[in-house]
């Protein structure tokens, strides 16, 4: 029996994705572990393809990006252009760090031995670092969801509109 001072916790609110019931302060769902943030997520069918599958696609290159963009009722839709614009940015970001690695390669030939070796190294690790961004951002979409990278996903949702 609980006190007057140990009351149980009012579980007032339940997971939008497992139904588990929690109490309405919890940042996390006990049951599946996903985030009770308030984030945008798919609502159905635009055009052709459902919202999440246009907006996944929109990661597969920058082509597919830019004809959300521009071809109705897709350009409409907050959730394919916020995803769209998030993948042009980091297209952007992509050939900025590719630049950036070329120059520090040239200035790296310099060193003997490590010179190289270091350089390798910094590509493969950039290269396999922004597959894994890709790649959670594509399956985020395909799942409905729209995860927000740091500072592009910022300037996405500014220019796709409030969710």
């Amino acid at each position: 029996m609980l006190s007057t001072m140990e009351q149980a916790p009012v579980l007032t609110k339940s997971c939008p994705h497992c139904d588990f019931k929690m109490p309405e302060a919890a940042a996390f769902c006990p049951g599946c572990g996903r985030s009770m943030q308030s984030a945008a997520r798919s609502q159905g069918k635009i055009g052709v393809l459902s919202e999440n599958i246009a907006g996944a696609l929109a990661y597969f290159t920058f082509f597919p990006a830019i004809t959300f963009l521009v071809v109705e009722p897709y350009k409409r839709n907050r959730f394919v252009r916020f995803h769209s614009i998030q993948c042009l940015l980091l297209c952007a970001a992509a050939i900025v760090l590719a630049a950036i690695l070329r120059l520090a390669g040239l200035l790296f030939l310099f060193l003997p031995v490590f010179g190289p070796l270091l350089t390798v190294v910094l590509d493969a690790v950039s290269f396999f670092a922004l597959l894994l961004v890709w790649l959670v951002l594509a399956v985020k979409a395909l799942q409905g969801e729209t995860r927000v990278f740091p500072v592009l996903g910022d300037i996405a949702e500014r220019y796709a509109g409030p969710f």
